[in-house]
């Protein structure tokens, strides 16, 4: 069994390695888009938060991938033709996602994981296989998550445009925002973030209430995060800038750079369960001898593989997807950037929070056109975002068609 579970590893990490190639646009398209960093700093920051995201906050959504679609009761006689169908999830996942790759569509690899765990139980077990209802959940948050993170992206960008763009001294109206923004941001990542952070094992024996450690830390943190700002601010207004635009979208860059660090966490997060759920089912049952029919506890070493395969796909595929949504849909600069990373970390903390398995490439997309709606003298392309939705809503059937052809051969080589 052991030479079965390192094979079964490395195709988890053949399949989050082609989630990270494709989803790196998701945390880091907008920013490089938008110059706030080169593509080189994008893959070192997105990796070590993408990494941190997955090992940290991953497990909710794992669970309810592993646990939460297929009817796990309809498998406790034959675990064995759950792992097979496991298998089937990982190589139909990771064989689409290369290919979307390949052609540089974000395609959602949420919608990949859940349809080809559709696919095979249906060939396996029927369709009473499938709990329908979770996918309902599911389905509802695929079609509200681009809606809500563009009202967010919207309301957010029309404030910031009201009271700090269009303002005619920009340098006053900085001075003012600057601490707000620094607290706001941080604030949203320490509501979400925190309180999980601090029921890890590593802090269980500290003498400090966990409630008491993650207000002060949240605290600390937004402290030293106003501080920078503000001493970067002073610098800058000492700088013999030719356009207080100039000034602005400098300064927009670096609160860029730390949205898009809490969207390359949250996508780490949510998405991680893709590529490692069908191995903590698999893991579960060796284990066990039984099916998982609850919320499943995913050991850490899952998670690190996972977060592992995410940060290498990333590194060595995620080109071509992040000129997509980086340069493809509007013209970005920092400002705008920011705005439409703030509103997708919000959205997909929130989502991996509860469990829910949403897709990052929904809300950034949401985002970007939401932004781009409401922007003077914009153009959307809408032939990009025509090619990426026409991408999203063929993942499904198309992963769940190839779980159903790759479970069944493997059934065959079986008999």
């Amino acid at each position: 069994m052991t030479l079965q579970l390192v094979l079964i590893s490395l195709l988890a990490v053949y399949t989050a390695w082609n989630l990270g190639a494709n989803d790196v646009a998701n945390s880091m398209g907008t920013s490089v888009g938008s110059k706030a960093l080169t593509l080189t700093q994008a893959i070192i920051i997105a990796g070590i938060l993408e990494f941190t995201g997955a090992v940290i906050f991953g497990r909710e959504v794992s669970s309810t991938l592993a646990t939460k679609v297929a009817n796990p009761t309809l498998f406790i006689d034959t675990p064995q033709i759950l792992v097979q169908g496991m298998i089937a999830v990982l190589i139909s996942c990771g064989l689409w996602l290369q290919i979307a790759t390949s052609f540089g569509l974000p395609v959602a690899s949420s919608h990949a994981v859940v349809g080809a765990i559709t696919g095979f139980s249906w060939v396996a077990m029927g369709q009473d296989a499938i709990d329908w209802n979770s996918i309902g959940i599911i389905c509802l948050g695929w079609l509200l998550t681009p809606i809500l993170s563009g009202i967010v992206a919207i309301s957010f960008y029309s404030v910031l445009n009201r009271w700090l763009f269009s303002q005619s001294d920009i340098l006053k109206s900085l001075q003012e925002w600057i601490p707000w923004l620094s607290g706001g941001v941080v604030a949203i990542f320490g509501v979400i973030v925190f309180p999980q952070f601090w029921r890890q094992p590593i802090f269980a024996s500290l003498a400090f209430s966990q409630n008491n450690l993650s207000s002060f830390t949240g605290v600390s943190v937004s402290v030293i995060l106003c501080f920078t700002l503000w001493n970067q601010l002073t610098r800058l207004q000492k700088t013999d800038f030719k356009a207080e635009k100039t000034i602005l979208e400098g300064i927009m860059a670096q609160f860029q750079v730390i949205s898009a660090c809490f969207v390359a966490f949250g996508h780490g997060s949510n998405d991680v369960g893709n590529a490692i759920a069908p191995l903590a089912v698999i893991y579960y049952v060796w284990q066990a001898n039984t099916v998982p029919v609850a919320d499943l506890t995913i050991p850490y070493w899952i998670l690190i593989i996972g977060g592992t395969g995410i940060v290498a796909g990333l590194a060595v595929q995620g080109k071509k997807v992040i000129a997509t949504v980086g340069e493809g849909i509007i013209s970005l600069v920092p400002s705008r950037g920011f705005c439409a990373e703030i509103a997708t970390a919000t959205t997909i903390l929130l989502a991996s929070r509860v469990g829910l398995p949403v897709s990052t490439s929904h809300a950034l997309v949401g985002s970007i056109v939401g932004i781009g709606l409401v922007q003077k003298n914009t153009q959307v392309s809408w032939k990009t975002v025509k090619s990426v939705i026409l991408a999203w809503a063929i993942t499904l059937p198309v992963a769940a068609i190839l779980g159903a052809v790759v479970f069944s051969l493997l059934q065959l080589t079986t008999i």
